[in-house]
């Protein structure tokens, strides 16, 4: 069976922001099809593109009111099909965005489920009847602020939410969900894609009683307010491995399929997603770490060795820069440094996920307060959780609304879109652009970057090195995060090699400028 999915680059599309081909202002199926011969020039093996399913888009898609349809914001799925076709035809892999923790509260299921406490469809959801003086059942905190629980009036129950009230969970302990939701799985399957990103995997299944979560004693104002306890009931159950290995077996049943599992866990319980030989789980659950990390070289060199020495046999490692929920790593670390963050994510071992354009050093962009559409944000404002600042157009050129619409597009653009754009960069040698593809076309060339042995090599201070290995195949990368020149003994077995990349155009790898990184071979 092929796994394609170890040696490949993903790149995540937020559709909404990548390519309007209609003119309304929201990106679509036709314009990311239109932005594929950009997606090949660049290297991509895959792409996995952000929930396009009929929703309210109270979460901007992450509602779903039907699995096996498309949005018409985003076109048919004959766009779909379309899109699918001309993908293949690059040798492009297409994944979507599965989202079956939850579905939107405008789902027939749901509809159904909250007609009457004796509709066949009552127990797809979770209702409980409310505690004592009226209270909702336990004290758990949905992850957009507030009360997990909403009561339902006309039924006399509340229904639980771990997200929006729109975004009612599903009952996976219900057979009958977990059955409904596999046919989801076989029909996007045998329409031809490649694989999914799986949404909030680790929600899936809360404890059978629903007890209260304990408090977190060290919560403080103007933390998030669902840090208030610690989600020890309310995600991460034993159970969720069941469906994991359900979800797998399907894309086995498929061939070359790849699940990828969104984990916000401590690396020792996001191992356990890969599950065992007897009961594989996701072949890839989301490494988070360098999203959040402190970004220093000795504290990363100790989170990519601990990652590394925890991987179970057979598990394939993965990285990620940046996604759909979180800072830009342009913004996190700052231009030059983004172009070395780069340079680590696709030299790492394991399978990396590059964020739309991140490839053009993208950062965060500043919304007015009128314009905010982020339901987080509207919720539980002011503490930095709002996401809309990451998910704004893509800058294609400098024609206007640089190229991604011909009407003002749904979110503002970056300021300097009009020189950080796709076009503008692609003609520089010096770009973000083109160092993102010269990394990516390595990667294709050498089978030690794309399916070697990583083994750290010594570094001090600012420094991180690694060598690559593949037979002969051997590669070495050293990266300097800071901002002061350090210098570095290169191993003996490295010495005679050539530059074959660098973050700023340097050329001796002895001693490293501020935000310089090499690859040898």
């Amino acid at each position: 069976m092929s796994e394609w999915w170890k040696s490949a680059v993903i790149y995540q599309v937020y559709p909404r922001s990548f390519q309007d081909s209609n003119g309304d202002g929201i990106g679509d199926l036709k314009g990311i099809e239109r932005r594929l011969d950009d997606l090949q020039a660049l290297g991509i093996d895959a792409i996995w593109i952000s929930p396009i399913f009929p929703s309210p888009m109270a979460d901007f898609g992450y509602d779903v009111a039907d699995y096996r349809d498309v949005d018409p914001r985003f076109g048919t799925l004959d766009d779909f099909d379309a899109l699918l076709a001309a993908a293949h035809e690059r040798g492009i892999r297409v994944l979507l965005d599965l989202v079956p923790n939850h579905s939107s509260s405008a789902h027939p299921w749901f509809e159904e489920s909250r007609a009457s406490r004796d509709n066949p469809k009552r127990d797809w959801y979770i209702w409980r009847d409310p505690g004592p003086g009226g209270a909702p059942p336990n004290n758990w905190i949905s992850d957009f602020g507030g009360p997990a629980w909403e009561w339902d009036a006309a039924t006399g129950q509340y229904y639980y939410h771990a997200f929006l009230k729109e975004q009612p969970d599903l009952n996976w302990r219900n057979p009958a969900v977990r059955a409904a939701m596999m046919e989801v799985l076989r029909f996007w399957f045998a329409r031809g894609i490649d694989g999914f990103r799986i949404d909030v995997l680790w929600h899936m299944v809360k404890h059978a009683d629903l007890p209260d979560n304990p408090v977190n004693a060290a919560w403080r104002p103007g933390e998030p307010d669902y840090t208030r306890v610690h989600q020890l009931h309310s995600a991460d159950q034993p159970e969720v491995h069941d469906i994991a290995a359900e979800m797998r077996a399907i894309a086995d049943e498929y061939g070359a399929r790849v699940l990828i599992g969104e984990i916000y866990l401590p690396v020792p319980r996001l191992m356990g997603y890969y599950g065992t030989a007897e009961r594989p789980g996701v072949h890839l659950p989301f490494n988070f770490q360098l999203i959040g990390a402190e970004w220093n070289a000795r504290g990363l060199a100790a989170i990519i060795d601990a990652y590394e020495g925890a991987l179970p046999a057979g598990g394939w490692p993965n990285w990620v820069l940046g996604n759909h929920d979180r800072p830009r790593i342009a913004t996190r670390v700052g231009p030059a440094q983004a172009r070395v963050a780069m340079m680590l994510l696709l030299t790492l071992r394991g399978t990396p996920t590059l964020y739309y354009g991140d490839e053009i050093g993208m950062e965060d962009v500043a919304i007015p307060p009128d314009l905010i559409r982020d339901p987080r944000e509207l919720n539980d404002p002011g503490i930095g959780l709002g996401r809309d600042p990451v998910r704004t157009p893509m800058a294609w050129d400098d024609s206007p609304n640089a190229g991604f619409s011909a009407a003002a597009p749904w979110l503002p653009l970056h300021p300097d879109w009009r020189v950080r754009n796709v076009a503008a960069q692609r003609s520089d040698p010096a770009s973000m652009w083109r160092l993102t593809r010269k990394l990516l076309a390595l990667r294709h060339a050498h089978p030690a970057l794309a399916l070697g042995d990583y083994r750290p090599v010594e570094a001090k201070g600012d420094l991180l090195a690694w060598e690559r290995r593949l037979g002969h195949d051997r590669l070495l990368v050293v990266l300097n995060l800071g901002d002061r020149p350090q210098g570095f003994a290169i191993p003996e077995w490295a010495e005679g090699f050539a530059v074959l990349a660098a973050a700023r155009g340097g050329t001796d790898p002895a001693l490293l400028s501020p935000n310089e990184g090499y690859v040898l071979g």
